[in-house]
């Protein structure tokens, strides 16, 4: 089954059976006819925001309380690197969900994305948050980047890349990148291989962006003899 099909009327049908459990109220039917009858032709990113709409229109309409519905389904966090667009593929539409309409409610989103992130991923939804609110965003990803959970060193990463793949630019920073740096200063020598790939991809961005400055991050840890840092180089220059 293609990944498309996936994100149509039978993830509907998940969401609403999850949703239930916890609030009994919520129209499954109309809710599965909606995304049925929308999803008809549309592509993967086009269904899961047709999915993320249908949640904002049939839970209840103040943000915190439809947020505190979707928090209660989110289920066992994901102890490995894999399985975050596999076993819970299923809460993209949440993510969406929390990037489209959470945006006034700086400290519930965040909190969310980092519930979010432990099973799926939270580096679509931080984005508009970075925009909006660049220095708090900052913050977060500095207490993410030193965090136990190797998800959310990721997503400290991941989710500031100025062009990740699937979202529109982030160029908060791209005059001045250093702050961003900082973090990944901070992730240089995360051993963790899925830490790793995103620093390495987030530097390959930096070259595109302002390889004047990036050139430099890379001069600085060209130094290190630290083979993880030597491991992020190595990928991040291929």
């Amino acid at each position: 089954m293609s990944i498309t099909v996936v994100f149509g009327d039978k993830l509907a049908v998940l969401l609403s059976d999850k949703i239930m459990a916890v609030h009994k109220d919520f129209p499954k039917k109309d809710f599965c006819a909606s995304v049925k009858k929308q999803v008809v032709g549309k592509r993967y990113t086009e269904r899961i925001e047709i999915l993320a709409d249908a949640l904002k229109k049939y839970l209840p309409e103040k943000y915190p309380e439809a947020l505190d519905i979707l928090l209660q389904i989110l289920g066992p966090e994901n102890e490995e690197e894999t399985g975050m667009f596999t076993n819970f593929y299923w809460l993209m539409p949440v993510g969406k969900f929390i990037e489209k309409y959470g945006i006034d409610h700086f400290a519930l989103s965040i909190k969310a994305i980092e519930e979010l992130t432990k099973r799926n991923t939270g580096e679509y939804a931080i984005r508009p948050y970075a925009r909006t609110y660049p220095d708090k965003t900052l913050a977060v990803c500095r207490k993410w980047a030193r965090s136990k959970n190797f998800h959310l060193r990721r997503l400290a990463s991941e989710g500031l890349r100025p062009k990740l793949p699937w979202a529109p630019k982030l160029d908060v920073w791209s005059e001045n990148p250093k702050p961003v740096f900082e973090i990944l200063e901070i992730l240089k020598e995360d051993g963790v291989k899925f830490v790793k790939r995103s620093v390495a991809n987030h530097l390959r961005d930096w070259l595109k962006v302002n390889p004047q400055e990036a050139k430099k991050i890379i001069d600085r840890w060209s130094k290190s003899n630290n083979e993880h840092t030597r491991w992020i180089l190595k990928h991040a220059l291929r």
